[in-house]
């Protein structure tokens, strides 16, 4: 579920919503180095600022979701990281549309409590951590209410990957602890809608071979050698653990 085994093209035939969103976030991260005009223009018109925000411009409740501090590399790395991991099987769970309801909205909600809690302050916050932690909020209600729909291993996994982003929150300086804190609950309250009717993530399904109407048979198929991926799903789920851990720590140095 965590694990990717596509190569990059797969990726993108397969997960275009997860793949269009890291894009976004990274051409506008990179248009600051690159092309620092056009850069600072996306920044100045799109982070979110509270005071602005409550002298009515609204978009600013939408826009930081796909900007980026232009000073932190760590940030828009660590987001990336983790919506390749964690938005592929939401991706193919919920179908494109429905995703895409849930990643923005989940977004919106944590902006706008981040608002909510002072308007007139002069706060500037960036990033798609709400969206995140909206991603989060899903999967922990799958973990308590879907259960069918994720298996034990994985439940462990992306519970202690948000325990370990929960703490982190509180600890770490210039988080917004608003942010991920509603990014997180909107998610939780979305999921029994969005979760309804949905069939757990196959790769199987990615993989589905097209027909042209004969029959093939393989007389080897016995005899080819699959690879025990069961064997090493723990340890590169627990790899991954530590590698967010790490981020996450190294963030504080950047």
């Amino acid at each position: 579920m965590f694990i990717r085994t596509e190569n990059f093209r797969e990726f993108i035939r397969f997960y275009p919503v997860v793949t269009t969103i890291i894009a976004i976030q990274l051409f506008v991260w990179l248009s600051i180095i690159i092309i620092p005009p056009l850069g600072n223009l996306f920044f100045q018109w799109g982070a979110g600022v509270n005071v602005l925000i409550n002298q009515g411009e609204y978009w600013r409740i939408v826009t930081p979701i796909f900007l980026h501090d232009p000073n932190g590399i760590m940030h828009v790395l660590f987001n990336s990281f983790s919506l390749v991991l964690f938005g592929p099987a939401l991706e193919q769970m919920l179908g494109k549309i429905k995703f895409i309801f849930m990643y923005v909205l989940t977004g919106i909600i944590a902006n706008f409590f981040t608002y909510f809690i002072d308007p007139t302050a002069f706060y500037v916050h960036v990033g798609a951590s709400g969206a995140i932690y909206g991603l989060f909020g899903v999967y922990i209600y799958m973990v308590f209410f879907k259960k069918h729909l994720i298996d034990r291993g994985n439940a462990q996994i992306i519970t202690t990957i948000f325990l370990i982003g929960l703490v982190m929150t509180f600890l770490q300086p210039g988080i917004n602890i608003s942010g991920h804190l509603f990014g997180f609950i909107g998610g939780l309250a979305l999921g029994p809608l969005i979760l309804n009717n949905v069939a757990p993530f196959s790769l199987i399904r990615n993989r589905r071979p097209e027909r042209d109407g004969s029959i093939q048979f393989d007389p080897n198929r016995w005899n080819k050698r699959r690879f025990p991926f069961k064997k090493y799903t723990k340890p590169v789920l627990w790899t991954i653990v530590i590698i967010l851990v790490l981020l996450g720590l190294v963030s504080n140095f950047f």
